[in-house]
């Protein structure tokens, strides 16, 4: 049975380029704009309180942050620390959350002396019309902005927190990586990886930075040295070097197994053609970087790349506006909606599967969400899927064995 239509969770008055949810909080994070662009469109970065309401989640605006003429393209998310990407800037901002009681006084006024603003009844789902702070539970703070783009059309197009948020790794338009203390922001290192734009950028183990280009390569580098080029065709002679590119990188986590970790690529056709070549995903080992798996996605162009926590499930968004989950053991697609969205999926993320992540799945196995530049985040819901427990499965095999033992004895008398 095919999927059901995914809820929208919010609509925003402006085209959403980035999404991420708050690991301990019930929190998401989406930001996009209209550009510098005098069109009237906004540039915001938007705080959405997620929570359960009749059995479904649900997101209400709690706070939208102006970032003026610049819309955010990307965004990298550590605890309360936010990394932004808008044009050729990353910028650094702090947001914290606090209970309207614990910063009013008696008097309804809140610790600077000023009155509080008035909370109120029913904030709209759709976020449409007036975008201010519907309570006064966020507030944002910028701590530092940087240049991490010097192409003629500069644009960062990927940023990075590694494990302890010790490093932050951007990646832009120029085919430059730049490493940056944190939270200092204090360049360490800066080199050319990819002639053109970085595509993605992934953090592994002993920070080793994968990155993806359009230049058709995919590299592994330890500091400024190149450890391995990935060769994700080098088992499909067919499929010539070029004719396809790298789009997105992912690290996971392997199931059942702590400290483990699988790299993902996503390949999408260099060009397109009237019969349109399927995509393909690859999964390879997080310490050799050798391909393990290799499986056609769908013909689709896959335009953005999430994993869950667990490293179960992987979450792709299309140009064409459709969203899927797959299998990461197996790479078989598990969830498809055809055009969930009318336009470019530009992110998707899954609910945390942290203890607050779970009371906001609510039975289910897995949500993601997706935005698109249609300004809309949906909600796709993976139910859990009904298993047997091992010991009735081994029950019903002993049966079975026992099932046929007893007809081979009643067709030929004198088997045993």
């Amino acid at each position: 049975m095919a999927p059901r239509r995914p809820a929208e969770l919010y609509r925003a008055p402006f085209p959403l380029y980035t999404v991420r949810l708050h690991p301990r909080r019930a929190l998401a994070i989406t930001a996009g704009g209209g550009g510098a662009a005098k069109t009237g469109i906004r540039n915001g970065v938007h705080f959405l309180q997620l929570e359960q309401i009749g059995g479904q989640l649900s997101a209400s605006l709690l706070h939208s942050h102006d970032t003026e003429t610049r819309a955010t393209m990307t965004m990298a998310l550590a605890d309360d620390i936010i990394a932004a990407g808008q044009d050729a800037d990353c910028h650094i901002l702090r947001f914290s959350l606090q209970a309207p009681e614990a910063r009013r006084g008696s008097d309804g006024r809140n610790g600077s002396g000023e009155k509080g603003p008035r909370r109120r009844k029913g904030p709209s789902p759709t976020g449409q019309g007036d975008t201010q702070s519907q309570s006064s539970e966020v507030t944002v703070e910028s701590l530092h902005s940087v240049r991490t783009d010097f192409s003629p059309d500069a644009l960062q197009k990927a940023v990075r927190f590694n494990a302890d948020c010790s490093l932050l790794v951007t990646g832009g338009a120029d085919g430059f990586l730049r490493l940056w203390e944190f939270p200092s922001m204090k360049k360490t290192l800066e080199f050319k990886a990819h002639d053109g734009e970085i595509e993605d950028i992934a953090l592994g183990p002993d920070n080793k930075v994968v990155t993806a280009g359009r230049d058709f390569q995919c590299c592994v580098w330890q500091q400024d040295q190149l450890v391995t080029g990935l060769r994700w065709n080098e088992n499909l002679p067919g499929i010539p070097d070029k004719a396809y590119r790298y789009q997105a990188c992912r690290f996971g986590a392997v199931e059942d197994n702590a400290g483990a970790l699988r790299l993902y690529t996503v390949q999408v056709p260099h060009k397109r053609e009237r019969r349109p070549p399927p995509c393909y995903l690859t999964k390879w080992d997080g310490k050799s970087f050798l391909p393990l798996l290799t499986r056609p996605c769908g013909t689709e162009v896959v335009s953005c790349l999430s994993i869950s926590d667990s490293g179960t499930f992987l979450g792709l968004g299309t140009v064409t506006g459709s969203v899927a989950i797959h299998i990461a053991f197996s790479l078989q697609r598990l969830y498809y909606v055809k055009e969930a969205h009318g336009i470019v999926v530009t992110d998707v993320a899954f609910v945390p599967e942290s203890r607050r992540g779970r009371e906001l799945l609510a039975g289910n196995e897995a949500a993601l969400l997706s935005v698109a530049v249609d300004s809309r985040c949906k909600l796709h819901l993976l139910p859990s899927r009904r298993s047997l427990p091992v010991w009735l499965l081994l029950l019903l095999c002993a049966g079975l064995i026992v099932a046929a033992i007893l007809l081979l004895q009643l067709a030929f008398p004198g088997f045993l």
